[in-house]
């Protein structure tokens, strides 16, 4: 299993919940609107989370992701060649692939 992590509001996790799937992709930005959900690696989600959300000070959640209960395809993908390689899941997240939920707390 690889644990993939995706940064999110707790509101969006508690509508999904209702929902049976998360649809969010990244801040502002939904799975419909971009493709794909943003996701990161434990060493990547610090700064992922610094620049998507440096000036948020809203509570926010870390869904960790059980890439094998995921049931859409995962890519590793880089924004340019040569880049750090991000985890993107091409469609709806399940729930139930969500293996834990903790709040977010660096602001680093």
């Amino acid at each position: 299993m690889a644990e993939l992590l995706h940064l999110t509001e707790p509101a969006l996790w508690e509508a999904a919940l209702a929902a049976g799937s998360y649809e969010g992709s990244t801040r502002g930005k939904t799975l419909a609107e971009e493709g794909f959900i943003h996701c990161s690696l434990p060493d990547q989600v610090d700064a992922v989370g610094a620049f998507l959300y440096g000036d948020y000070d809203g509570p926010l959640v870390v869904l960790v992701i059980d890439d094998a209960l995921v049931g859409a395809p995962i890519e590793y993908e880089a924004l340019e060649p040569g880049a750090e390689r991000y985890p993107h899941i091409y469609g709806p997240l399940p729930v139930s692939a969500v293996i834990e939920v903790r709040p977010w707390t660096n602001r680093a």
